[in-house]
């Protein structure tokens, strides 16, 4: 896997997917970062089917482990995650997206999950 020269390699969604490592439990962390300012707003698991609906539809989906299903964002909320690029590390096992974020991100109401920090 990967490319030595550090350039960006654009694929097919199929070679895309074929370099996803997926863990034991058939999941892969997927991190949501804002694609104009490079603001991380939230890291979620995807599973296969919800990796491959993204690409289709361009819409953030990703996998609820508390309630084990199919979780669109902003299907409830109207916080929705349209995606501008997706990503995968050298690993294969962590995806980027770089998305146009609707609202808040975070299921507090929060623009970012990230608002906690350790104390200096």
């Amino acid at each position: 896997m990967g490319n030595d020269s550090g350039q960006n390699e654009q694929l097919s969604a199929q070679e895309f997917m074929a370099l996803v490592r997926f863990n034991d439990d058939g999941l892969v962390p997927a991190i949501a970062q804002q694609y104009d300012t490079n603001e991380v707003l939230m890291m979620a698991w995807m599973t296969k089917e919800t990796l491959e609906e993204t690409i289709a539809t361009k819409r953030a989906c990703y996998w609820s482990r508390s309630r084990q299903a199919f979780w669109r964002k902003g299907d409830t909320s109207g916080h929705s995650q349209h995606i501008k690029s997706i990503e995968i590390d050298c690993d294969g096992d962590t995806i980027l997206l770089k998305i146009d974020q609707v609202g808040a991100a975070c299921h507090t109401g929060a623009r970012s999950c990230f608002f906690t920090s350790l104390k200096d």
